[in-house]
């Protein structure tokens, strides 16, 4: 620097320096800001194709070989979510077949290959929830005592309600239909179904003492019953 611009600003060499250093930093911290600072160029976005679109699950199928909507678990249903039932007499494939819980009569009937020509399903109640263990015996004499014994329900014949004689063998409480509990003196459909909706809840009958908890049940009723059931 000349001699003549120092004496003329009054600056040593020194502090000249720095102000030097101050300017340089200074202008490349402008044109770095500058530089970050201009406009960039922006890609627009994709448009959304069909395939991006939600689509909502098919409807279920219907028809003749759709399933058919379960109305809930029966009243007692076996283990895994089924039911175990023997189907016998006028059908053309007898013998125990396993259902879904829920199943009712009419598809115990169709899992036994259908009922045979010309048989009576007046007295039938095909629309009848199954209850695991029972037994289906279509076709059979009204009145006449099931095959089996305590095990048997005459479901195709219907049983007889409150008045019917009572059965050879003690009829068990688990295992017996309503239909088949309906034969015992006393015993309508009302207080048959109150049987069975017991056995369902508090999972069958240890004892046939429990018999007088169940609804519409008395001193009277237990004496004369008590003989003829067993658990």
């Amino acid at each position: 620097m000349p001699v003549w611009l120092r004496l003329r600003c009054g600056l040593e060499p020194r502090t000249l320096a720095a102000l030097a250093v101050v300017l340089v930093a200074s202008g490349a911290f402008a044109a770095a800001h500058f530089w970050s600072a201009r406009p960039h160029s922006v890609r627009a976005p994709d448009p959304v194709t069909e395939a991006a679109r939600v689509r909502t699950p098919p409807p279920a199928a219907e028809g003749p070989g759709a399933a058919e909507p379960s109305n809930g678990p029966g009243p007692a249903a076996g283990p895994g979510g089924h039911v175990v039932v023997d189907v016998g007499g006028k059908v053309r494939r007898p013998g125990v077949r396993r259902l879904p819980s829920g199943a009712r009569v009419t598809d115990a009937l169709r899992a036994a290959g259908g009922v045979r020509e010309g048989t009576d399903l007046t007295s039938l109640n095909r629309a009848r929830v199954l209850v695991d263990g029972e037994q289906i015996v279509v076709g059979a004499v009204p009145g006449a005592p099931a095959p089996g014994g305590a095990g048997g329900t005459g479901t195709g014949g219907g049983g007889a309600g409150g008045g019917g004689s009572p059965p050879a063998q003690p009829v068990s409480l688990n295992t017996a239909t309503a239909g088949q509990l309906e034969t015992l003196p006393g015993v309508g459909p009302v207080l048959a179904q109150h049987i069975v909706d017991y056995r369902a809840q508090h999972g069958g009958f240890r004892s046939v003492d429990e018999l007088r908890e169940v609804n519409g049940i008395g001193d009277r009723r237990f004496a004369d019953l008590r003989p003829l059931v067993g658990p």
